[in-house]
């Protein structure tokens, strides 16, 4: 401990030496360094603060019926490459600063310089931010920030309609192939159905359907054709029974002739109706006396018919004609002959469907092959259909939203400080270049008296002249001055006191001069 002790002492013993030197050096570079530091331009910083504003009381309303954006990540982005190279090109061209460089160095000098002294920062807050230059001209340094804040809005709202534009003539160009290939597929689909129409007809659209349906043709066919013959041998029985026959009534004990008419038929039905009123209703009711002359109307013209048939009994040779044009004889013929026509319609009518259901059931093994090609049309169909859709959808979505962008904006700019430079300068900080060229001086200074001391070295005790010699010191002779010398010692010494006092004065008086701005750059 006590060797290191000793060897600092020596250090400071070396410095003290050569203190002129140091303060001479300290002074040099104090005045020099405070000259420059007086020398520099005053800088001045323009700022503009500008608030994002992302909250749109349309998009919660649009939500699902327009493509939304995320506005916050387009902020994001453009803060992120707001200071890239074709903007600050943008900026130097706005400002005209391109015009000093007149090559491709100066030009990269000057972006890098951009770059450096521009400032992009958030203030404290979600989406606010801030923007500043330093220039030694103020009304540059406003212009460039006027010119960064402009490009900072025009690329936000520049970026989204461009993407919509872009999203806009692709899906456009996707609609029109996408139409085209759905032309194709709605024409293929169309030729298949028309070469293979029996197969895929019927109530199921395909062959089983078909055969089905055939069978049940063919049986209401049959069950048609039943009903038409039964009601042709009614209608034969009935033209039966409306020949004359001959009765003996046991009252008279005598032959008389009874004849069976069609309409007999009709009297005893309303007459059994007559009889079903009357159990519920009086005489006078509206229906029974209805009844009642329907039932006399019905008499009157069987005793007609009766009379007709009896004049017809009396001339036999003329009986078959007068029969024949009795008008319901007549009416029962047509009867007949409809009833003939129309069951022979109805056996053509299955004998067509039998026909069609064993020409359908000859092509049961094409089924697998034609329903698979079925499927397959109809599978390529519906997705080029759903995908085209999907497109028209998407197409109408963005424009849309193209409208809305144009109607309101998503992304508002609220300039919260326009940009401005205030009167003070902001740089340089002189007080704290004048310290640190302070500071350097004196410690240049004793770098220096120390570098000197080991470059010339003295030895200031016995103990460093053992050590450096190896040789044994017995003892050392004192230096003894005069009171002339003395007197001449101490004279240096208030000197090179007063010389560091008046130094730190002169750094006092113009730090001083500075902060009170005094001194006009």
């Amino acid at each position: 401990m006590n060797d290191i002790v000793e060897q600092i002492l020596t250090y400071l013993q070396g410095i003290w030496r050569h203190r002129w030197y140091a303060l001479g050096l300290a002074w040099l570079i104090c005045l020099g360094g405070w000259a420059l530091v007086f020398k520099l331009p005053n800088q001045y910083q323009a700022s503009a603060r500008v608030y994002v504003d992302t909250q749109s009381v349309l998009r919660p309303l649009l939500q699902g019926m327009t493509v939304q954006f995320n506005p916050s990540s387009q902020i994001d982005l453009m803060t992120r490459t707001l200071l890239s190279r074709p903007n600050l090109e943008k900026v130097a061209r706005m400002t005209d600063l391109d015009l000093k460089a007149k090559d491709d160095y100066a030009k990269d000098e000057l972006m890098g310089e951009l770059l450096r002294q521009i400032q992009l920062a958030g203030a404290g807050r979600e989406n606010l931010y801030s923007i500043a230059y330093t220039n030694s001209d103020p009304d540059l340094a406003k212009r460039v920030v006027q010119s960064l804040l402009t490009i900072f809005v025009e690329n936000t709202l520049g970026e989204t309609r461009q993407d919509t534009d872009t999203a806009q003539r692709f899906l456009d160009k996707q609609i029109a192939e996408y139409e085209q290939h759905l032309v194709e597929a709605e024409n293929r689909l169309a030729a298949f159905k028309q070469k293979h129409g029996s197969l895929v007809a019927g109530s199921e659209g395909n062959l089983y359907g078909g055969i089905e349906a055939t069978q049940k043709a063919l049986e209401a066919a049959l069950l048609e054709l039943q009903q038409a013959t039964n009601r042709r041998n009614s209608i034969k029985q009935q033209i039966e029974q409306s020949k004359p026959t001959l009765d003996v009534n046991p009252a008279n004990s005598e032959k008389t002739l009874t004849l069976t008419l069609p309409i007999d038929d009709r009297i005893r039905a309303t007459q059994q109706q007559l009889d079903n009123l009357l159990l519920r209703f009086t005489e006078k009711h509206p229906d029974v006396q209805w009844t009642r002359d329907l039932l006399a109307e019905l008499r009157k013209q069987r005793e007609k018919d009766l009379a007709e048939y009896k004049a017809a009994m009396q001339a036999p040779d003329t009986k078959a004609a007068e029969l024949n044009a009795n008008p319901i004889y007549q009416q029962l013929q047509i009867h007949l002959a409809q009833e003939e026509a129309n069951i022979a319609s109805l056996q053509t009518r299955a004998i067509s469907y039998q026909r069609q259901l064993q020409e359908l059931e000859s092509k049961v093994n094409t089924i697998p092959e034609i329903e698979a090609q079925l499927q397959a049309l109809n599978r390529d169909y519906g997705l080029t259909r759903s995908n085209y859709d999907a497109m028209v959808a998407r197409r109408e979505q963005t424009h849309l939203s193209q409208q809305a962008e144009q109607t309101t904006d998503n992304i508002r700019f609220r300039v919260i400080e326009p940009p401005r430079v205030p009167t003070e300068p902001s740089g340089p900080n002189r007080p704290v270049l004048m310290s640190e060229v302070l500071v350097g001086g004196l410690g240049g200074g004793v770098a220096v008296a120390f570098l000197i001391a080991q470059l010339w070295p003295t030895f200031d005790s016995r103990r460093s002249l053992m050590q450096a010699t190896n040789v044994p010191v017995f003892g050392s002779v004192g230096m003894i001055l005069s009171s002339t010398a003395v007197r001449r010692e101490r004279l240096k010494i208030l000197m090179f006191v007063a010389l560091f006092i008046l130094l730190l004065l002169l750094f006092m008086g113009l730090l001083t001069a500075e902060m009170m701005h005094l001194i006009k750059i």
